[in-house]
């Protein structure tokens, strides 16, 4: 067995496309990867298009993401959402929010391989 951190002392500051959050890695390999993204009041990960298949987790706190367009979908934690390559995309929180994101080919194979997208 191997343990290791990524609490927020661990994460590495993210400002491309005028985000505002940290990142700590959890795995990352040629297939997949995985994160940890903390984002704190206010944070923002700014609108950018998605290279592969992207799962958003959010595991504490609550915000908001959106795809194209102004709309933003509230999201909460216990909820996800998925995009897809190509898809341009954003989230963000005004009270703070923890979420861990894969990045994966693999995602878009089965379409009952996700949970159910509400």
């Amino acid at each position: 067995m191997r343990t290791f951190s990524f609490g927020p002392e661990h994460g590495r500051r993210i400002d491309r496309f005028g985000s505002d959050f940290t990142i700590a890695r959890l795995v990352h390999t040629e297939e997949v990867h995985v994160a940890c993204m903390r984002l704190a009041p206010g944070g923002v990960i700014g609108y950018h298009q998605a290279v592969s298949y992207q799962l958003f987790a959010v595991v504490e706190g609550e915000g908001w993401v959106r795809e194209e367009g102004p709309e933003r979908t509230p999201i909460r934690a216990g909820e996800a959402a998925l995009w897809a390559p190509g898809e341009w995309h954003a989230a963000g929180t005004d009270t703070g929010m923890v979420a861990i994101v894969v990045e994966s080919a693999v995602l878009g194979g089965d379409p009952g391989a996700v949970g159910p997208i509400s």
